[in-house]
């Protein structure tokens, strides 16, 4: 039989918790005088930003694929499942109705995926809905209209549809 660890024999494995190293403390320390930073030059002075190359253009900028990319015209929709339909008790869902259930926020883009079961016959009026809940909705008897974008055809403003709130 083991011996079962008490809460106050519970002891850090060795070496995990070691100090930092005070740098710039006088002579006697370690890391005094220069403090690491050999002697003299721009890299022994405060006010070198990190990553700066004397000028040259950085790495993190020569190289923009590691910062990855935002798309301005992304647009997001704000998702409703087929089981918040149902529990709503709605015969007909539109971006207002559920705006006034306090479902969606204001200037939201509605799209209807296929979590949860309809039993009932629908009338869906959305920006967007996915293959699953436009055959469950048709299944259930209800119908389904794509209201057209605010922008139109055309492709969406430049960030004003990108609503972070909304993933």
């Amino acid at each position: 039989m083991t011996e079962q660890t008490k809460l106050h024999d519970l002891r850090s494995a060795p070496g995990s918790r070691r100090r930092r190293k005070r740098v710039a403390r006088g002579i006697a320390g370690r890391g005094g005088k220069t403090a690491g930073r050999g002697m003299k030059g721009q890299k022994a002075r405060s006010k070198v930003p990190v990553g700066f190359e004397g000028g040259q253009m950085p790495l993190l900028r020569r190289v923009p694929k590691w910062r990855g990319f935002t798309n301005p015209f992304r647009v997001e929709y704000q998702p409703i499942n087929l089981d918040t339909i149902s529990e709503t008790g709605l015969d007909e869902v539109s971006p207002d109705t559920l705006r006034e259930r306090g479902l969606v926020s204001k200037k939201a883009l509605v799209k209807v995926l296929g979590r949860g079961e309809l039993n009932r016959a629908v009338q869906v009026k959305a920006h967007a809905v996915s293959a699953a809940a436009a055959e469950a909705i048709a299944a259930a008897g209800g119908s389904v209209e794509i209201i057209p974008k605010p922008w139109g055809d055309r492709r969406p403003p430049h960030g004003s549809y990108n609503q972070h709130t909304n993933r």
